[in-house]
């Protein structure tokens, strides 16, 4: 803990040398068809990723100037007036950069595009965005595809299971081509920058990205902070993710028995965990107003269908509240194995017995009752029954 500590002091002393040579960052950009008057610069921290406002400036004839000092380089937002999404995004890899935006005459909220000049990160970054959006356009369709076949009555599971597996080469093909661009960036805020847009993306199960694992993550910025060394954010991101891991690591639920619970079914019938035993269970706390849940059922649902009959089940534990959204939800997605919910929703006592602070979350439990793995979403379930059914 004391070397620890010592590591954290050391970064703020060097974060705090480091601010004694900042550097002026200039951006001079056009703006076409808008109304509004004012453009913003926002830096984003590589930390927080909150966006913080360091300039505005007034647009006179379509033109304007920011400026902004910082000690090392950084991701930074335009955004137009009061809309909701930046325009660009540039690095302050040179001491000025030129930006010249387009907005769409059919939706002025978004631009139709931009250019950079001077900027050779800023220009790699942008190639990244487009060509990220491009190769995911094919995934989120297959995604849709699937959702409607799975609507519709006596649909053949060997269709869907296509569907869905040319979706997931596609999205293997993005997640590679994301990788390779984090690896080969010349660019510490680019790197950190790519790995964020892909993770953010891919933790949105709408979409049917793989979320790179932990420690891949872990690996890829540890590779970053090798190569860039006095980058003191890349650094600090660097000791974050060893503490997070380190007080993930004492929370979970891994290797240790699954705690007990009763809770009533859509009948009222009680239903324990420990009845249970002598399969494989997947304990799959959801509700019916959560999004990401709903769009995890599919997953759940082809592999129940596929493992059923080799040992294994689902025990699905739901956050709802209301009872008729809950069985509604249940009948819509075709969940076919045991639900159970006290319709509590966060008051419900599995929330403090298993440490739920978000939802979707699952477990896996073993024959015996020892829980063997936790948190699989998408491809990571199916990968882990292949383990123990092969």
């Amino acid at each position: 803990m004391k070397h620890l500590i010592y590591i954290v002091f050391l970064a703020i002393l060097f974060a705090g040398c480091k601010n004694e040579h900042k550097k002026t960052f200039t951006v001079n950009g056009t703006v076409a068809n808008t109304q509004e008057k004012r453009m913003y610069l926002e830096e984003v921290p590589v930390g927080s990723m909150q966006p913080v406002i360091v300039d505005s400036a007034e647009i006179e004839n379509g033109n304007f100037t920011l400026k902004t000092e910082a000690a090392e380089d950084v991701i930074y937002n335009l955004r137009l007036g009061q809309l909701e999404y930046p325009v660009a995004s540039v690095i302050n890899d040179v001491p000025a950069v030129e930006v010249s935006i387009t907005m769409s005459k059919l939706n002025p909220a978004f631009p139709e595009g931009y250019e950079v000049k001077n900027s050779p990160a800023s220009q790699v970054m942008k190639e990244y965005l487009f060509s990220f959006q491009n190769k995911l356009i094919p995934v989120i369709n297959d995604t849709h595809k699937i959702d409607s076949l799975q609507h519709i009555p006596k649909m053949a599971d060997s269709t869907i299971a296509k569907v869905r597996q040319d979706r997931d080469q596609k999205g293997a093909e993005l997640r590679e081509y994301a990788l390779g661009e984090i690896k080969k960036a010349a660019n510490p805020a680019l790197s950190i920058f790519q790995l964020g847009f892909y993770q953010s993306s891919a933790n949105n199960p709408e979409l049917g990205l793989k979320p790179l694992e932990d420690d891949l993550v872990f690996s890829l910025i540890d590779g970053i902070t090798k190569k860039y060394p006095d980058h003191v954010a890349v650094n600090g991101l660097k000791l974050n993710l060893q503490q997070a891991r380190e007080a993930e690591k004492n929370r979970s639920l891994v290797g240790k028995q699954a705690p007990e619970f009763t809770l009533p079914d859509a009948t009222g019938n009680s239903i324990a965990l420990s009845s249970f035993r002598g399969k494989y269970v997947l304990v799959d706390f959801w509700a019916s107003w959560c999004r990401p849940c709903r769009a995890e059922n599919p997953n759940i649902v082809a592999a129940y269908n596929k493992y059923k009959n080799k040992g294994f089940t689902v025990l699905g534990v739901s956050l709802d509240k209301d009872d008729y959204e809950w069985k509604n939800a249940i009948r819509n997605d075709r969940l076919t194995w045991s639900q159970v919910s006290d319709l509590k929703q966060w008051e419900s006592a599995v929330v403090p017995l298993y440490g739920i602070s978000a939802i979707p979350f699952n477990i896996l439990v073993d024959p015996q009752g020892k829980v063997i793995a936790e948190g699989l979403r998408g491809p990571d379930l199916q990968n882990k029954l292949a383990t123990l059914f092969p």
